[in-house]
């Protein structure tokens, strides 16, 4: 054999055993693509379907939460409405019962043939007492109280010995209470020290 001869049968056999090599390897078409597509495992559906219900029972226990706090909101706006609902009525009569109570006392020292009309005039105070204790309204008890601004309207000092310092010395409009609630504040002197002489 010719050393030309020798030569090609060489290359023949290097470009068979390259082709062998090129038939061993995977090409780029040949690579699976990751399974980011593929279709959740039971497990994974079974966990996204608990989660969703937990949040839907959370949800569900707000919105219970939420409604049954507006029902009490309601419920108490409404007995509010029922309790005072008759408030500016109330108020107005005060100053009626204010000066009844004056024409007593103003009456109380004039001359006995007044008695009756005094009698009178205190019938229809009891009469108008029971009809404001119907109604929830109550008087503050302020004189010999202590001072308390949020029943008390102070219209100044004044000295005494008779009751201790800061407390009602005198009341010249009596205070009342709607349900607990205030509805009209006591007009008062407060007591003060006397001043030594």
């Amino acid at each position: 054999m010719s050393k030309k001869k020798t030569q090609q049968n060489q290359a023949e056999t290097s470009a068979e055993h390259q082709g062998n090599d090129m038939d061993g390897e995977i090409t780029a078409g040949e690579i699976k693509a990751p399974a980011e597509n593929a279709p959740p495992t039971l497990e994974e559906q079974l966990a996204a379907s608990r989660s969703e219900a937990e949040e839907h029972r959370d949800q569900y226990l707000r919105a219970c939460a939420e409604l049954e706090n507006f029902r009490k909101r309601a419920q108490r706006e409404k007995e509010d409405i029922c309790r005072f609902a008759n408030e500016k009525i109330l108020r107005e009569m005060l100053p009626v019962i204010d000066n009844l109570g004056r024409a007593i006392e103003h009456a109380d020292g004039e001359a006995a043939d007044s008695k009756g009309l005094i009698e009178g005039i205190q019938l229809t105070l009891d009469q108008f007492a029971k009809v404001l204790d119907q109604f929830g309204v109550k008087e503050i008890a302020a004189l010999g109280a202590p001072f308390d601004p949020a029943f008390h309207e102070a219209m100044g000092q004044i000295e005494s010995a008779e009751h201790p310092v800061n407390s009602v010395a005198q009341v010249f409009q009596k205070g009342y209470l709607l349900n607990e609630r205030l509805l009209r504040p006591a007009l008062v002197m407060v007591a003060k020290a006397p001043t030594a002489h």
